[in-house]
């Protein structure tokens, strides 16, 4: 099974910063007002933080619209001559208006560019900016969470006018800002825990998703001995860009492209640390969105029900976890079996098994490693029971391989009880 490599921040943001702030100068006597020696005149730091208030507070009343459905006034700011910019931005109020928000706020992070061209259309006031969104979507997040975006905004007597909303893409993250309001209308069906957003076209198609999502729920539920609520979104949408640009192949069959968990983390913006996991979205490739089954979707979902524990857990458990979940899925079902799988993992896998799987091996040869993993795992279960399993991943989330200690085993003997466990 393979799986694409998680994306990675891009392009890091030129931030202009100012280099003086109020600067005094001395007049001679008599060329300034009766009793005045000095006049203060206003430098640039005061002109950027006075700029940087103006654009929040555009952004703060557009937060606000959003939440009360308050289409004028999202629409305000927006330069009304340009009919193309007013479409887009009254599509992105309807999206975000059908998504259910339980909190937002947008905010200017660092300034964007120089941007091509941009500067000479609109003057001089131009001013392009990050624009990170935090919110929370009800039912979903049980925290904030935040992405970014760019927008251009031009001063006209006196008031910051929005003028463009997609110059700016390439200084941006590059799956973070392609989220699934900026598109095409999209239909959001929740089912329980479970929402899943489709293009409005397709609504049929998200209630089908919906109820797939619900079974692979309860399979993580029933094989991850730790709690978990079972709220995830799954977007399921035509458009290769929304939240992923790294599918392997853009079209084929089985597990390789079937979907992928992104996870959320917060504080996340380019060029700076991201802080702990908050949650996760699974991401199902447009190729197979019409032919989504349970056992595709349960290995990401078991990425989702373990991404808030930690980061530090290894590739093997962490891929591995999610194979063995997948597949005692699989099998729950008396009438399917995943004895190829084991038969080949056996005779091909493990007989040149000398260490632990790593990143490296992942990348060198995906299906060994994939397969090595979900043995490695099958053989902890075995060894363990599934409660201590579970135990033992949420401390490697913390500790890494060092935990493997707690269970009694290093590295080495995990390998040699691996390469002889039968199953």
């Amino acid at each position: 099974m393979k799986h694409p490599k998680r994306l990675l921040a891009g392009v890091a943001a030129l931030a202009l910063t100012a280099s003086a702030s109020v600067v005094a100068v001395r007049v001679r006597h008599g060329d300034a007002p009766p009793g005045s020696t000095a006049a203060a005149v206003e430098g640039p730091a005061d002109q950027e933080a006075a700029r940087t208030r103006g654009i929040d507070a555009v952004l703060a009343r557009r937060a606000v619209a959003v939440l009360k459905g308050d289409l004028n006034g999202f629409l305000a700011p927006v330069d009304a001559k340009q009919t193309a910019l007013v479409a887009r931005q009254r599509l992105l109020f309807v999206n975000l208006r059908t998504f259910g928000f339980a909190s937002l706020k947008y905010a200017t992070a660092d300034a964007l560019g120089p941007v091509p061209g941009l500067v000479g259309k609109y003057g001089p006031t131009t001013y392009s900016t990050r624009v990170m969104m935090r919110y929370q979507l009800k039912g979903l997040d049980p925290r904030p969470v935040q992405t970014d975006l760019g927008y251009t905004f031009v001063q006209r007597r006196g008031a910051w006018v929005l003028v463009d909303d997609t110059s700016t893409d390439d200084y941006l993250s590059r799956d973070g800002h392609r989220q699934p309001w900026d598109f095409e209308p999209v239909a959001v069906v929740r089912r329980g825990t479970v929402v899943v957003v489709v293009d409005k076209r397709e609504a049929a198609l998200g209630t089908k998703v919906a109820q797939v999502a619900q079974r692979a729920v309860k399979s993580v539920q029933k094989h991850w001995k730790r709690p978990w609520n079972g709220a995830v979104l799954v977007v399921a949408m035509p458009d290769v860009q929304v939240l992923s640009t790294l599918w392997t192949t853009g079209t084929g069959e089985g597990w390789t492209i079937a979907a992928k968990a992104v996870t959320l983390y917060d504080g996340e913006q380019v060029g700076k640390p991201a802080g702990r996991p908050i949650g996760s979205r699974i991401v199902v490739n447009p190729a197979l969105r019409k032919k989504l089954d349970k056992d595709l979707l349960v290995h990401e979902m078991t990425h989702v029900a373990t991404a808030t524990l930690g980061q530090a857990a290894p590739i093997w458990m962490v891929e591995g976890l999610a194979e063995y979940v997948r597949c005692r899925s699989i099998e729950d079902d008396p009438h399917w079996s995943v004895d190829p799988y084991r038969k080949r993992v056996r005779t091909s896998y493990l007989p040149g098994l000398k260490s632990l799987p790593t990143n490296a091996t992942f990348q060198s040869d995906p299906n060994l490693a994939y397969g090595t993993s979900w043995w490695i795992v099958e053989y902890l279960a075995d060894h363990l029971g599934e409660k201590k399993l579970a135990a033992l991943y949420t401390a490697m989330s913390q500790k890494g391989d060092p935990a493997l200690k707690t269970v009694g085993l290093t590295p080495a003997q995990l390998v040699k009880a691996t390469k002889s466990f039968k199953g």
